[in-house]
């Protein structure tokens, strides 16, 4: 019994640690389909990881585990949607 419960903890802790992670762009993509409002977009996705305001536009950037998802808002409506690739860490030498 007890190794069955020790079996179990550990599949609850390895599962738990895989959804840890960032998603990627396409799970980012997928998940706000239809988000056409930035009440919309936050429901679908959270808080983005970062905001950038200029005049009435903003842009929410959400970050993947394969780069990184902006979002474009004129006002409240959502209007495009652009992906950015992760650069590796030493790519600015």
């Amino acid at each position: 019994m007890l190794q069955f419960r020790t079996l179990a903890a550990t599949l609850l802790i390895v599962g738990l640690l895989t959804g840890c992670g960032d998603p990627t762009k396409e799970e980012i993509l997928k998940k706000s389909e239809g988000a056409d409002t930035k009440t919309l977009l936050e429901k679908a996705l959270g808080r983005p990881d970062d905001i950038k305001k200029l005049g009435p536009l903003e842009s929410w950037t959400y970050r993947a585990a394969d780069g990184s998802v902006t979002f474009v808002i004129a006002g409240d409506q959502v209007t495009i949607s652009t992906t950015d690739d992760k650069k590796p860490a030493d790519s600015a030498k």
